[in-house]
């Protein structure tokens, strides 16, 4: 099925690990500033719009807010919801039973590479219904894709199909990355890596991967101590 060209763009510690403490750390800072300088080249050269799942959306975004739902109308119908007029730059949400709460229909964020990304929230369908309701109510799309599990196949390809995304960077978490690897959906790597040993506790790139293969396409010292690394699928 036709799909957006998925660039799997993270910060990541010498051991892979994606999140943590780690990057709050200082020796973290070279390698942050890297990753959005890279994030905001990726944007200019086509890239439409970004991927993450729920904790990171809610650490990064929604800060843990959530809509009193009875104020809501009851949406029994699993249809997905796209505005006619639906385009931009979008900021996908991996979602899957509905527990972001979101204030506007777009990403309000200090950081111009974020900030006034559409949001689209990719649901199952065990999505509350008076949830669906307060989307509308947001005018927020959404699609649907899979019953109790997303399916990242029916997502890239509705995602694509719907509106005029053609190229999404994924950035995480370890659990919505390994969904996207498993599939074999992945484009493109695009790793950061700073010069930190990270914690056992601390999440890998992919949580629960699969066996693939990657070409190196380029490699780039940035300064002292950090490197970015670019894999294309072989």
């Amino acid at each position: 099925m036709p799909k957006p060209y998925i660039i799997c763009h993270m910060v990541t510690s010498i051991d892979g690990k994606v999140t943590g403490e780690f990057l709050s750390r200082a020796e973290c800072e070279a390698a942050t500033d890297v990753y959005y300088e890279l994030n905001s080249e990726y944007n200019r050269n086509g890239a439409n719009g970004f991927i993450c799942g729920r904790v990171t959306m809610e650490s990064s975004f929604t800060g843990g807010w959530y809509p009193d739902l009875t104020e809501y109308p009851l949406i029994e119908s699993k249809d997905d919801f796209i505005p006619d007029n639906l385009s931009g730059f979008y900021a996908v949400s991996f979602d899957p039973k509905g527990k972001l709460g979101w204030k506007s229909n777009k990403i309000i964020d200090e950081d111009p590479g974020y900030n006034n990304a559409q949001i689209i929230e990719v649901l199952t369908e065990q999505a509350d219904g008076r949830y669906l309701g307060y989307l509308q109510a947001m005018e927020i799309p959404y699609i649907f894709a899979g019953e109790t599990e997303i399916d990242v196949h029916i997502a890239t390809a509705k995602l694509y199909s719907l509106t005029d995304i053609s190229s999404l960077l994924l950035e995480g978490g370890s659990i919505v990355n390994g969904y996207f690897e498993r599939a074999g959906v992945i484009d493109e790597l695009s790793l950061v890596v700073a010069p930190i040993v990270a914690d056992a506790e601390d999440k890998p790139l992919f949580m629960a991967s699969s066996v693939s293969d990657f070409e190196l396409k380029e490699i780039k010292q940035y300064n002292s101590s950090v490197i970015w690394l670019n894999y294309k699928r072989k």
